[in-house]
């Protein structure tokens, strides 16, 4: 990734507001997990019978 790149990066992440926001979704069924650690990324494991369906994450802490 080129330094330009990476300062893009960078600064994109540092201008996005620190402050909570309020979400109101509707929907059918809701899990709490942690976002565990795997390789450069993080990973959620949700049911089998989620598959195939549209979920979204929300960042609460």
């Amino acid at each position: 990734m080129a330094d330009k790149e990476k300062k893009d990066k960078i600064t994109e992440k540092q201008s996005i507001p620190q402050t909570k926001v309020k979400f109101e979704v509707y929907g059918e069924e809701m899990i709490e997990k942690e976002v565990k650690s795997s390789g450069n990324s993080g990973r959620i494991y949700l049911p089998p019978n989620w598959v195939g369906h549209t979920v979204k994450i929300i960042k609460v802490e």
